[in-house]
């Protein structure tokens, strides 16, 4: 027989074989095309650059899909064998995809944990020590801080509220927070 004629005859086998497992979800038809084309999709899949256990699984995703999705078959557009290649070659690049695809940071959902009581004890002694260095301020370099930290103003705020000059507030601001952090250290 002519190669030509065995080829439509065997693609002719294959649509059928579709048009079953399409029309009346033919288990003996799928298991047919399952034989055939599980075998061959794997081997175009580990051509194609894939480790043999991924074409193994990608295989039989392929399958699967061939059976869930067989309603979308139409031989007026292509062949079983390029339909089947062509959800194959999908396959394959949605899994490189997924590969080159970087996993997302991992979220800390929930309560945060109890802070360590070290932790909790010593905040409090570095309030108390910050609460006494600032107590030995002087009074006019204490109330600019005061009102520069506690009260979130700026340089700018501080000298219209008080009448003071721009320059002698920026002077002692910078002068206490020397002496503070020379009491905190």
């Amino acid at each position: 027989m002519d190669k030509n004629v065995i080829e439509t005859v065997t693609e002719t086998d294959f649509t059928a074989l579709m048009l079953a497992v399409r029309d009346r979800q033919d288990k003996a038809a799928f298991a047919a095309l399952f034989q055939h084309f599980a075998p061959r999709v794997k081997g175009f899949l580990m051509k194609s650059g894939t480790d043999a256990a991924l074409a193994e699984d990608c295989a039989q995703d392929v399958m699967t899909v061939l059976w869930n999705k067989a309603a979308l078959f139409d031989p007026a557009r292509a062949s079983v064998a390029t339909w089947v290649f062509t959800i194959a070659r999908n396959r394959r690049i949605d899994v490189a995809r997924k590969a080159r695809r970087p996993e997302p940071e991992a979220l800390d959902w929930g309560p945060d944990s109890e802070p360590d009581q070290a932790d909790i004890y010593e905040a409090g002694q570095e309030t108390a020590r910050l609460v006494a260095a600032m107590a030995d301020l002087p009074d006019k370099q204490r109330v600019l801080i005061q009102r520069a930290f506690y009260g979130d103003l700026s340089h700018s705020e501080i000298a219209a509220e008080t009448g003071l000059p721009l320059g002698t507030i920026k002077s002692r601001i910078r002068l206490a927070l020397d002496r503070l952090r020379q009491s905190m250290s």
